[in-house]
Formats: C-alpha cells, structure tokens, sequence
C-alpha cells in the first residue's frame, strides 16, 4: 500500500496570493502545521502503508526538502517528492510515474489532492472496497452539496444499492447529483491501464493534428474528465460517502474555514496542539493553537479559530478572532484581528483595527460548502477576508477593512475594499 499527494505547482495557487509567493501552497501553515501534513499524518496511521510520494512540478528547494526531512523523522514513513517536467495533469503525473508507484509490488494506492482538508476516512475507504466490488476495483470519496454548489465540482451518480458510479460528470451545466467527488481516491495498478489507453486516443488525435505543435498535450491528462467519466458504468468505480467534515481550500479564505475544522478535530486527535486557559496565561475561547515558541500578553484575548505562528509576539490588549497569525509577526498593544491572516514578519501597531469578512458556508444547511468567490464582482473587490503579506506594517490606530495588502508595504492611512499594491 502506498500514498500519492499531488501538490501541483508555482503557476497554480493564484487565488492563494499574495500568500503563494512566499511559500508553496501545500506548506502553508493550516491550524498550525503545514496544509500537507494533515495529509501525511493521515496516511501514516493506515496499517500497512509503506511509502508516500508528493508530486507535482514546484522546483525541489529548501523549504520543501527541510518539510519533507521532518516529516519522514516525525511519521517514520519513507516520503519522496517527484517533480514532473511540466504540468501533466491529476491523471498525467502519476501515469508519468507509474514505475516509482508500483515499484515493490504496490498492490492498491491512495491519490490525494493538496488542496483539499478531510478527516480522511482512507481506512474505512479500504474496508469498503473490501466490502464492495472486486480486486480491481477503484474507490473515489465522495460528500454531499447542496444542489447549487454541486454544479462547481464533479458530480457522481451511484447506484443506492452497491455505490457502484454509473455516471460521473466533472463541473456539469445543469443539476447532475447532490454527491461531490472529494478528489481522494483509492486505486490498484488496473487504473494505469485505463489512463493508457486515455494516453494512446491523445497521441492518435495529436498524429491527425500534426500542424498542432502541442508536444506535451499526450502527456496531459486529467483523472476526472478523461478516466472517471469512461470508467463510469463499467462496473469498477465505487462511490464511499463519508459524512465527515471536507472542504476545498483554493482560496486563502478557505484556509481559515479549514483551519476551523482542523482545530475542532484536534479536540479528538491532537488534544495537546490546543490552547488551554492557565493562570498567567492569555485569555482562550474556543480552539486555539498557539506555537510554544510564540510570546502572548496575559490580557490578550485569542479565539474562537485562531492560529498562531513561530515566534510571533502579541501585546496587551489585544483581541484576535478567527485568524491565522503566520511566524514572526507583532500585534501591538490593543489591535483587534478578525478573519484576517497575518503575513510573515508583519506588524500592527497599536489600537490598529484589521478586519475582514468571512466567506463561510451557510449554517443553516448542513451541505453548504464554501464558496470560492472571485476576487471583483463588477469591476470592485468582494468583500472578504484581510490579507496581509509578508512584512507588512500597518501604522497605530488605523482600520484596515476587507482589504488584501501586497508584501513589503508600509501603510500610512486606513483603507477599505482595495488591493494595494
């Protein structure tokens, strides 16, 4: 049993800006550990898995050789990273290296995407395989929306009866299926012979069209479009429901609502990364996380959602709600953050006042998932959650509202609604 994590690459993660330009998007820290991590620690705890490969076409640098060194020490689980030449697609790259997945005799592998948060019921995704279809047999989790935000994602039709996928319909026009594809998905070598033949129909289509100068467009080839919807009604694709907690984090107002529900797993699963109310200590509602190496004045009040970074120094007074406060930044005395996230190195002075708006899911249906808004709606910013760059400097008592502020910025008013660049 092995794990693949598609990580995508630097062209991708556009909505994610300004924060992408620091940091590649997997290892953006989501309720204190890198968004990736959760994955990693998810797919260590399956009994029997050997080995997880992340791949994707980032430049192998240093945060991410320093992430993949700790990561193998604190799991104890061999992690590789495969760079792909180019963008090959969710189905591309893992046809690309199918040798490095199957080499040891892999007989089932689990697909995850970066970019999404889960509890990651990959177990029970096994026991239900198990249960459901035979050997060869693929798995794809699958959650419910509601009906109009089902037309974002790709829909699945299943039988009630077996789960079998009679037909799979990637981002429809019109009402398909209230069930999402989660974009995790448990495969055995079979699959590598359906996205074969995906591969030899692009290479018949690029000998027809010989003027097109497309090299790479065999290569490219994307799981969703190109095999689910074949392999729909074939008798070998499954559907396992999970009712667990699942959204995608494409945005970087997502990253607080994931935040969310990782902080209110970690009451489960990590007791000891939540903040508890001490004597002496700062004032805590709700899940926090701080970071031990972080400095917080005990009349500071932080929560419910709120992360804080690596040595990052909060004054007195100061009140921070649903947030991300990333490594080395300083609120100063009595400066309120609310559903913002704090870039690197960043400083608020005092009585400053930085505020967004959240995007989240409607309450009151239990299938809503977050929208992922466009940045302008005729011609003016959305309102929606404060970004602050890396070292950024907001002065004392000034109000920054649903604003996104590029790096390396010092402000000298108050704004609201725009992009400063």
């Amino acid at each position: 049993l092995k794990a693949v994590i598609l990580i995508g690459g630097p062209q991708k993660g556009t909505r994610f800006r300004p924060l992408s330009f620091e940091v590649p998007k997997p290892l953006f820290p989501v309720a204190g550990v890198p968004m990736v991590q959760h994955h990693i620690e998810a797919c260590a705890k399956v009994p029997g898995l050997k080995e997880i490969l992340l791949m994707g076409f980032y430049q192998p640098h240093e945060a991410l050789s320093r992430f993949l060194v700790s990561a193998q020490q604190e799991f104890k689980i061999p992690i590789r990273y495969l760079q792909e030449y180019a963008a090959l697609g969710t189905g591309g790259g893992i046809y690309h290296f199918r040798d490095q997945i199957l080499s040891g005799g892999a007989e089932a592998f689990f697909v995850l995407n970066a970019d999404v948060c889960s509890e990651f019921p990959l177990q029970e995704m096994l026991e239900f395989r198990q249960q459901h279809g035979d050997a060869q047999s693929f798995v794809i989790l699958g959650t419910t929306a509601n009906r109009t935000q089902a037309l974002n994602y790709g829909c699945i039709v299943a039988n009630t009866d077996t789960q079998e996928v009679q037909h799979y319909v990637e981002k429809p026009s019109t009402f398909v299926s209230e069930i999402i594809n989660c974009g995790i998905y448990l495969f055995t070598p079979a699959i590598f012979q359906h996205i074969g033949e995906v591969f030899q129909r692009n290479q018949q289509e690029l000998v027809l069209e010989e003027s097109s100068n497309g090299w790479q467009r065999a290569e490219v080839i994307r799981l969703e479009q190109d095999v689910f919807t074949a392999l729909a009604g074939s008798g070998k694709l499954y559907v396992y429901k999970t009712d667990g907690f699942w959204s995608q984090i494409k945005s970087a107002g997502s990253a607080i609502y994931a935040s969310r529900l990782y902080l209110n797993q970690y009451s489960k699963s990590h007791p000891e990364r939540l903040a508890q109310n001490k004597p002496g200590g700062p004032i805590i509602r709700g899940n926090v996380y701080i970071h031990p190496t972080a400095s917080i004045d005990s009349t500071a009040v932080l929560g419910p959602n709120v992360s804080i970074g690596e040595g990052v120094t909060v004054g007195a007074g100061v009140r921070v709600r649903e947030s991300i406060v990333l490594h080395g930044a300083s609120l100063h005395d009595h400066t309120c953050v609310l559903n913002t996230i704090v870039g690197w190195d960043s400083t608020i002075g005092r009585w400053a006042r930085v505020e967004g708006t959240p995007s989240d899911p409607n309450p009151n249906d239990p299938y809503a998932k977050i929208d992922s808004e466009t940045l302008f709606r005729d011609g003016r910013l959305t309102p929606s959650i404060t970004i602050l760059g890396c070292s950024v400097t907001i002065p004392a008592e000034v109000v920054i509202l649903n604003s996104i502020v590029l790096p390396h910025k010092e402000l000298s008013r108050s704004y609201k609604n725009q992009i400063i660049l």
